[in-house]
């Protein structure tokens, strides 16, 4: 038996400066504003996300996919990260992941709106075909942006007409 998953997948982000990070989203990323939601101190502690109440805001992409981004309605106290020299040595290490149709365009774009790259403002060649660059968000969040020369050898299902 597995789960009956019956919407596109949604991810969690928690983050300090809400606004921020909304404002990147929406505005760099091109995500849709969706919900605002303020959920109280009595639900939130139950729900282990917040002794004090939080706020989410779901936000869209042109596919369906949703991303929350979570914040303490009380500010919290900033978490120190150890820096690392590559991302799979952070432990829990994740990211997101944009496939995109211009790397260079998308890599410029983010550059211009003063985001980090760790991957240094170029393309890199992960294999023939597949480029592939790593930056982070305004709270340091990793993302990443990959372009395939061949989408659909990468994504059959995606193929058009194959509905």
């Amino acid at each position: 038996m597995t789960i009956n998953m019956i919407v596109p997948l949604e991810v969690g982000i928690a983050c300090r400066d809400l606004p921020k990070l909304r404002a990147f989203y929406e505005d760099v990323m091109g995500f849709r504003f969706v919900s605002e939601i303020v959920v109280p101190a009595a639900k939130a502690g139950p729900s282990a996300l917040s002794a004090d109440g939080y706020t989410v805001v779901r936000l869209q992409t042109p596919y369906g996919e949703r991303v929350k981004l979570l914040a303490p309605n009380t500010p919290a106290v900033a978490a120190t990260a150890t820096p690392t020299a590559y991302i799979l040595d952070k432990p829990n290490a994740g990211y997101l992941t944009f496939i995109v149709d211009d790397i260079d365009a998308a890599i410029a774009t983010l550059l211009k709106a003063g985001v980090r790259f760790l991957t240094g403002n170029a393309r890199v060649e992960a294999r023939p075909g597949v480029y592939l660059a790593f930056c982070e968000d305004p709270e340091g969040n990793v993302l990443e942006l990959v372009e395939y020369t061949d989408i659909e050898a990468y994504r059959p299902d995606l193929k058009k007409g194959s509905n």
